[in-house]
């Protein structure tokens, strides 16, 4: 399996401000642009090229990675003019593709961070001999998800859409998003509409009596998708909770990135990550958060489970709780954001605008025992 398709189309609305100006798998993650973390992984797999298949925004992977040769690859990018689904964008990138009929290619989300073995996925795909393996993940909750039954030798015997009823959950295990594809496979989808892969090309698999093999595991699985799941996927690879080769510093309860100041009195934890040229002053508490490059968080502010944009100024007694501050965002002084709270790229928040409580000092102290499910 040398050859791969990367599916990064997506505009990444519930992650809004972060991608109003740079898409979801640009965004960084544990120091680095997410998709540097799966690039990586798939290298480590034994892949060596990949089609990067770009949607929104499609001109900033190509300026971010290139060619792919300081990650070891060899990259190509293919724009969808029109949205084409999950299955029309796989067949529209495969035109690019090498391999022989028989060949395995790994198809995966620019989306999930993942610790599930590609390089097993592979060699179980081809012992097999199946036409389609999927990564499946069981979930304590599969009420949001497809559902995706298998036997007892693994094959798939279902698509199943979102279930509505208790009744309906047949099974806890999900489709996780990444897939090893007999080239041959691809190459049936339909070409230049929307497929979905998931109700059209996998269910018509079954239907034909193709080899869809499922593989269960309890590797690290989340999708970034919304901010608290932004935020805790970079604790959780700071933290070591998930490896990745892209890691740009030894894990640890933060990493403070090169020519970023952190005054010797801030207190940092909870994997939080204070990205390039940004600024953390006196007596400041962040803890399992994520602050971008040239940001700065002013003395005695207090930042938890949040995510503070580019450029963005949070000034002196401020306290964020699980809030998104946009690049270029000022929040002044004794503020007090209450949980949810999305700041709009370039917006000012007044001093004292918003307040939770009636003690703005309260920021200065550490909470560590409010945000375990966020780090």
């Amino acid at each position: 399996m040398t050859e791969a398709i990367l599916l990064v189309g997506g505009q990444g609305t519930r992650l809004r401000p972060l991608t109003s100006h740079t898409p979801k798998p640009l965004l960084p993650v544990a120091g680095v642009p997410f998709l540097t973390h799966q690039l990586a992984r798939a290298a480590a797999a034994g892949v060596t090229r990949i089609v990067v298949a770009t949607s929104y925004l499609a001109e900033l992977f190509e300026a971010e990675f290139g060619n792919g040769s300081g990650l070891g690859l060899k990259l190509e990018y293919v724009t969808e003019e029109t949205a084409l689904g999950t299955g029309g964008a796989i067949r529209n990138a495969a035109e690019r593709l090498h391999s022989a009929p028989g060949d395995p290619v790994l198809v995966f989300n620019g989306d999930i961070l993942s610790g599930v073995d590609l390089a097993a996925l592979r060699d179980g795909h081809q012992a097999s001999g199946a036409d389609v393996t999927l990564h499946l993940k069981r979930v304590p909750d599969p009420r949001a998800f497809g559902l995706v039954p298998t036997d007892t030798e693994g094959r798939v015997q279902a698509f199943l859409e979102k279930p509505r009823t208790p009744e309906e959950i047949t099974t806890d295990q999900i489709n996780a998003g990444c897939y090893v594809f007999t080239r041959s496979v691809i190459d049936r989808i339909p070409p230049g509409r929307v497929v979905s892969v998931e109700r059209e090309t996998f269910p018509e698999l079954l239907t034909s009596d193709a080899h869809v093999r499922g593989v269960v595991d309890d590797a690290y699985w989340l999708d970034l998708g919304t901010p608290a799941a932004f935020v805790q996927g970079s604790a959780d690879l700071v933290r070591g909770r998930v490896a990745s080769p892209a890691l740009p510093g030894p894990t640890g309860d933060a990493l403070v990135l090169p020519r970023a100041q952190v005054h010797p009195s801030a207190v940092l934890s909870g994997g939080t990550v204070v990205a390039t040229g940004a600024v953390v002053g006196e007596g400041a508490v962040v803890e399992g958060s994520v602050v971008m490059a040239d940001a700065h968080i002013a003395a005695r502010a207090g930042v938890y489970a949040s995510v503070v944009g580019r450029q963005a100024r949070i000034h002196e007694h401020t306290r964020l709780d699980n809030v998104v501050v946009g690049d270029g965002a000022h929040v002044a002084e004794g503020n007090e954001l209450p949980p949810g709270l999305r700041i709009a790229c370039g917006a000012h928040v007044p001093a004292y605008a918003v307040r939770t409580s009636a003690a703005p000092t309260a920021c200065t102290a550490p909470h560590s025992e409010r945000h375990s499910s966020a780090a």
